[in-house]
């Protein structure tokens, strides 16, 4: 059994008179992935542009380095800004925070996990974000397999 910081806290466990955070609902959850993805779309430019070269500046089909590194560089957008802070632009921008289900910062594992999950998340019509809906907690797929969650925050003060 660990005991201290490395003690597994279950959510609502630790402090009952503590505000318990506000869960993101799908709009909102929704708007951020769309913000992000525009800049994620600039990223892949840059990234792409970056192994042109290599190709002798034809476009590159059917390659599954160039898809394995486009699926690398997306990963490392999100995850960066996952574990250093637990905000991307789009989450920031509708003042929301991911974390894990304790409350304490996502580290890279659950990053990994979080971002691997979200792929059938979305690939199976949008279900595994559309079952925050639908759950108790308003998590998706990928937030329960990655024991992680979207929460609002805040706006800070002017």
């Amino acid at each position: 059994m660990l005991v201290g910081p490395l003690q597994r806290i279950r959510p609502g466990t630790l402090n009952d008179s503590a505000p318990q955070p506000r869960p993101a609902g799908l709009f909102r959850r929704l708007a951020a992935l769309v913000y992000d993805a525009i800049l994620l779309l600039a990223v892949l430019f840059v990234a792409t542009a970056l192994v042109l070269p290599l190709s002798g500046g034809e476009a590159i089909t059917h390659n599954p380095l160039f898809s394995t590194w486009l699926l690398l560089v997306s990963f490392f957008f999100y995850a960066w800004s996952w574990v250093h802070g637990g905000q991307t632009l789009g989450l920031r921008t509708w003042h929301m925070r991911l974390e894990r289900l304790d409350g304490g910062p996502v580290g890279w594992w659950e990053a990994l996990l979080r971002f691997l999950s979200a792929i059938p998340s979305w690939a199976l019509f949008g279900l595994g974000y559309l079952w925050i809906l639908v759950d108790r907690d308003k998590l998706a797929w990928h937030d329960r397999i990655s024991e992680t969650r979207i929460v609002r925050i805040d706006p800070p003060a002017r």
